[in-house]
């Protein structure tokens, strides 16, 4: 900010280093009363004083004074090297004169690359000094720079510029828009790719401004985003100047560009596209905003899973009244129609503790958009790394921030709304009005709402409701019932049988949504006119169904490894839910949550499920070890699961089937407990995103384990752990350890048979060790302590309480 090349009356470049100056209180006085206070007006004397900070304002600096050249003149005739304290002051009144001259509009040309600096790395003299002086740029040191250049420019001089090109769209800098817009001309503009700088990934432009204003001028613009890398800028720009049809190269007027509300420079927008913007908006309709900020969401927000199920409002089945938890609308994933639905917030009596809880420790909090809370919504993330996606949120619920919403007065028009809000045309527009990665309520409410009779309200309930089957068909859903492969309309004699019968049913459903979406979008194409713009057909990677592979795994993989993909998953989520009819959790004779309470007990379990066929575990601890050392071992419990399930006749083929489909990685003699001891407790932690409802009590080279569910949790389970199960098994591995001795000593044993068992002798005496220690000084301990939890203090609190008892999880208490 300091210096500034500017091309003066087309002559030569003057170089001008700016200096901050500072007069001291009576030195002025003295000086101007032996020139003549006459030749100081107030303006003058003001201006004296404002490059008292030309280090901080650099060439920012507007003074209040420009005529100054008779006087300047006049003032280097003045004789004062005789006055020894006026002399020094001479000068620096003089210098001062020269960086006003340097700072006049008197330049035909201006080229800058201004400082970028946001309001955050600002000193607080600087931005203090830049609202006042620069009201309508003040967010960024490059945006207040293009202002003060274009002042340096003479009445049609030209001006060249690199800046971030955020100044295009966002909000914060529409005011310096609409004065490039309304004032000025842009006559040129390239934008860069991303990432169009080596070692960089930023967003640039470099464009053109003339010191007029012709609203209809054709400016040139070149659009470089398709094009990554810093080796394809230049080149292709180039190519868009010696070849203006390419598909890159566009013309805009300012007249056109004002059309879109907010005056992006969305300079490639079509007139069809312009024309859209003539029609009603989208805000005649609804009502949109973010939503609860809680100050803390660690403290105030959990997944729903976390805690008790009859403490989370469902408005079906819950009173409003004093009931802490509730479903709360957050951002998420890529998603469309319906889903994401996964985060509860405390809003017990309306939010009280959270707003005790912020005013104690001085935290920001709001309850905004209050009067959409509860209502049935239309739903989407703030931020997004692609495209945006829009769902309906059913009522019963709240919404924060990051997941903003819209209220319909009519459920028709919102269903409309969303049909054109999923389609390419909208698609095509956001990023005109929001090009950024965020979408906030302001620039959702700027989109035109386009209203087709032909749009099928039919078509809208069949993809909310093909996505809420979906969403609804995994354990991470609370209206989950039950597993899709164990039903009886899709379970065949065998488990591959079962699973043919279930990838059929998945692929029917994704290209029964991708029909259905591509049908939407050619409706809404030929009612904007846009046949020559854009494509209705939807790649499958965007068939938002996560029973859909190519959305799941991205749709760079090839067709094989989706399959063996989607096939281990569904294998792991077989074993899922298995393990929780162990726990009581689910139940093979009733859908839904059967345990999901603080603290239930078997008696709670026989209640609702008096005559199970696949009883749950009746003191919540499942060992997991590496032998069959225990009856209710995960991995007994879960082949027993499997005879119960799809019957014995075919067990051996269907267990084969189960471990076939695991071992994506081709391991040798790999098998169901291989699974269970290394990829099954991270397979969990991963799918109930670090907040595991299944502890696992680990000694610290994993030769024992046992599995507990949280929600069964007591004081004294622990001491079930210590007591039945980790002293039992140090027991039965002594015991084995003796029944070995006498092997390596026998007469009746080969060399072989004596060499084996010396291995596994020694390999016992250390687990015996790692045991004797894990019990000492982790689990006994612990036991004493008769830990409680509470399940409303969320896994984030309750795990960490165990301390190195429990299996660590990377990232918990990130």
């Amino acid at each position: 900010a300091r210096q500034r090349r500017f091309f003066n009356k087309g002559v030569k470049p003057n170089i001008c280093v700016l200096e901050a100056i500072r007069f001291d209180e009576d030195e002025l006085d003295g000086y101007m009363n032996f020139i003549g206070r006459d030749l100081f007006t107030e303006s003058l004397q003001t201006t004296l004083c404002e490059f008292e900070e030309a280090e901080n304002f650099g060439s920012l600096i507007r003074p209040t004074e420009t005529d100054i050249t008779e006087l300047r003149q006049m003032l280097e005739a003045k004789n004062v090297s005789e006055q020894l304290f006026l002399s020094t002051t001479h000068k620096k009144v003089l210098r001062v004169l020269q960086q006003v001259d340097y700072l006049n509009p008197n330049n035909h040309v201006v080229i800058a690359n201004p400082p970028y600096m946001g309001r955050k790395g600002m000193n607080r003299g600087l931005a203090s000094w830049l609202r006042s002086s620069y009201p309508d740029a003040k967010s960024d040191l490059f945006s207040a720079s293009i202002v003060r250049n274009i002042g340096l420019t003479l009445p049609k001089g030209q001006l060249g510029f690199m800046s971030p090109f955020v100044w295009m769209f966002i909000s914060t800098h529409e005011k310096l828009r609409k004065f490039l817009l309304n004032q000025k001309t842009i006559t040129s503009l390239v934008q860069l790719e991303y990432s169009g700088f080596d070692g960089a990934t930023v967003p640039v432009c470099a464009f053109t401004v003339e010191n007029s204003y012709r609203p209809n001028f054709m400016g040139s613009y070149v659009r470089l985003s398709q094009f990554r890398g810093s080796i394809n800028q230049g080149p292709r720009t180039l190519e868009a100047i010696k070849n203006p049809s390419c598909s890159w190269f566009h013309h805009a007027s300012a007249a056109d560009i004002k059309k879109i509300p907010g005056s992006p420079i969305a300079y490639w927008a079509s007139q069809h596209i312009l024309s859209l913007f003539d029609r009603q908006s989208i805000s005649n309709f609804c009502s949109a905003s973010f939503g609860i900020k809680t100050g803390n969401n660690d403290y105030f927000m959990r997944h729903w899973f976390e805690v008790k199920i009859d403490s989370i409002f469902f408005k079906s089945k819950h009173n409003m009244r004093n009931t802490r938890w509730y479903p709360c609308a957050s951002g998420g994933s890529f998603r469309k129609w319906y889903g994401n639905q996964e985060l509860v917030v405390d809003y017990e009596d309306k939010g009280d503790r959270i707003k005790l809880h912020a005013e104690k420790h001085g935290n920001s909090y709001g309850f905004f958009g209050r009067k959409n809370y509860f209502k049935r919504l239309l739903t989407w993330p703030k931020l997004t790394s692609g495209i945006n996606s829009f769902r309906i949120t059913p009522p019963g619920q709240l919404f924060d921030g990051v997941g903003l919403s819209a209220s319909f007065s009519d459920d028709k028009i919102q269903d409309k709304a969303l049909l054109f809000l999923n389609s390419c045309v909208s698609q095509h527009i956001i990023p005109m009005i929001a090009p950024t990665m965020s979408l906030t309520s302001g620039d959702f409410l700027k989109l035109p709402f386009v209203d087709t009779n032909k749009a099928s309200l039919s078509a809208a309930e069949n993809l909310i409701n093909m996505s809420k089957s979906d969403w609804d068909s995994y354990e991470t859903s609370w209206n989950f019932a039950s597993l899709p492969i164990i039903k009886p309309d899709l379970r065949r004699s065998t488990l591959r049988f079962s699973y043919d019968k279930l990838r059929s049913y998945w692929r029917d459903k994704t290209f029964q949504a991708k029909r259905l979406e591509e049908e939407n979008n050619y409706i809404f194409i030929n009612a904007c006119e846009l046949q020559n713009d854009l494509n209705a057909a939807v790649p499958l990677s965007e068939i938002t169904l996560t029973c859909n592979p190519r959305y799941r795994y991205g749709a760079e993989k090839t067709e094989q490894e989706l399959e063996k993909l989607l096939l281990a998953d569904t294998m792991r989520e077989l074993i899922s839910y298995a393990v929780g009819c162990m726990f009581g959790r689910y139940s093979l004779d009733r859908p839904g949550l059967i345990l999901a309470n603080q603290g239930e007990t078997m008696e709670d379990y026989m209640e609702k499920i008096p005559d199970s066929r696949f009883p749950a575990d009746g003191d919540n601890v499942i060992p997991m070890l590496s032998g069959n050392w225990f009856p209710d071992d995960i991995t007994e419990r879960f082949c027993k699961f499997l005879r119960i399930t799809f019957g014995d006749e075919h067990y051996e083929e269907n267990l084969r089937f189960v471990e076939d489909g695991l071992n994506i990685k081709g391991r040798r003699n790999y098998g169901i407990r291989d699974y269970f001891l290394g990829e099954f407790y991270a397979d969990h932690v991963k799918c109930y995103k670090k907040r595991p409802i299944y502890w696992l009590f680990s000694s610290p080279k994993g030769s024992f384990n046992a599995l507990i569910y949280m929600h069964r949790y007591r004081p004294e389970t622990v001491s079930i752990v210590l007591n039945d199960y980790l002293r039992e098994f140090r027991a039965k591995l002594a015991s084995h350890k003796s029944h070995l001795e006498a092997v390596s000593i026998s007469a009746g044993s080969s060399q072989g048979e004596k060499t084996k068992a010396l291995k596994e002798i020694e390999k016992s005496n250390k687990m015996i060790v790692e045991l004797e220690d894990y019990e000492r000084d982790v689990l006994y301990p612990l036991a004493t302590r008769q830990i409680e939890i509470d399940l409303d203090d969320g896994v984030k609190v309750n795990y960490p309480n165990f301390g190195s008892a429990l299996k660590k999880i990377p990232g918990l208490s990130a």
